[in-house]
């Protein structure tokens, strides 16, 4: 890897141009409630509101709108638990290129369903026996398609990177600066991105990622100074968190542009996804919650502090949502 292979904040400037029309501009938002129980004043980056109901959008088209045009024929291929393979499917449809999605026999039915109604040809894998990656790699030799990597790739963490920079930018126009941003991270694009933001537009505010218990790979790694793994026995409802180790590219951003991560348990996930949907009228997902479940549970102290959270996807199946709102009275 070299220093050019990663993004640098002009990167995230040019993503934000390229998004411009493209990509929905989501809200900052606050809540009386959630202040109150946190003693902090917290900022709310809603990516549910996104288009595909996730962030992922924002990486996906930044990098297939970079595609030359004489390539457009032969597709795209990604791989990806759900959150990624909806915008892949979306931004290759907007932009008229086929698209052809890996992902996880068990990934949740309403992830499935959307994908394939985005147009995108999906293949499924069993994630615990199969390499995602070798599937993809059987496609891309035999279309020519280009790879769109869910993180580990400059133009979809620049993408994802709008994210921090529309968030300090709509702090300031509330007379804000966050003390520090939690950003629910997986394979880490979209805390890289955001801490790539943060660094030049607000170098005071910390930015911390927050991950499922068991998937606390990025944390570990950043406490350890390498990259770790996660075990191969680990299960997390979190579906799309469940990188196995964080990416190349965005690990070497993480190491120097964040303060550290915290992990939360399933439990306060589910308890967080109740308060979303009652308190917030959002409907959020496992991995999308995982920054809200950290300020409710207490793993992360924002009292007195100014505190931006993304709720980074909405995807979730019927039957789980039920559940967990019925298991939680909130």
């Amino acid at each position: 890897m070299t220093g050019d292979e990663l993004p640098r904040y002009e990167d995230v400037e040019a993503a934000a141009e390229r998004l411009r029309g493209q990509a929905v501009l989501t809200p900052l938002l606050e809540s009386d409630e959630l202040n109150r129980r946190t003693g902090g004043r917290i900022l709310i980056k809603p990516e549910v509101l996104q288009r595909t109901g996730s962030f992922k959008f924002r990486g996906a088209f930044n990098r297939i709108s970079r595609i030359p045009k004489g390539e457009h024929s032969k597709g795209v291929v990604a791989y990806s638990s759900g959150n990624h393979a909806q915008g892949v499917a979306a931004a290759a449809a907007r932009l008229g290129l086929p698209a052809t999605i890996v992902m996880p026999a068990d990934a949740p039915a309403i992830k499935l369903v959307n994908t394939r109604a985005l147009g995108a040809t999906v293949l499924t894998y069993d994630r615990y026996r199969d390499v995602r990656e070798e599937v993809a790699a059987e496609v891309q030799a035999t279309t020519g398609a280009t790879l769109v990597r869910p993180y580990d790739d400059r133009h979809v963490i620049a993408g994802q990177g709008t994210v921090g920079l529309e968030i300090v930018q709509q702090a300031r126009e509330l007379s804000l600066t966050p003390d520090a941003i939690l950003a629910c991270c997986g394979g880490g694009g979209l805390t890289a991105g955001i801490a790539l933001a943060a660094k030049a537009l607000s170098p005071e505010t910390a930015v911390y990622t927050v991950e499922p218990e068991g998937f606390d790979d990025t944390a570990r790694s950043l406490a350890a100074g390498m990259r770790q793994e996660n075990s191969a026995d680990a299960r997390s409802i979190c579906d799309a968190l469940l990188a196995p180790t964080p990416g190349e590219l965005t690990f070497a951003i993480n190491q120097t542009c964040t303060a550290g991560g915290v992990a939360v348990s399933d439990a306060a996930v589910r308890r967080a996804m109740a308060f979303a949907a009652r308190r917030l009228k959002l409907v959020v997902e496992p991995g999308g919650a995982v920054c809200l479940a950290a300020l409710l549970s207490g793993r992360f102290d924002a009292k007195g502090k100014v505190i931006a959270i993304t709720l980074s996807g909405g995807n979730v199946d019927d039957a789980l949502l039920a559940e967990v709102l019925g298991e939680n009275e909130d």
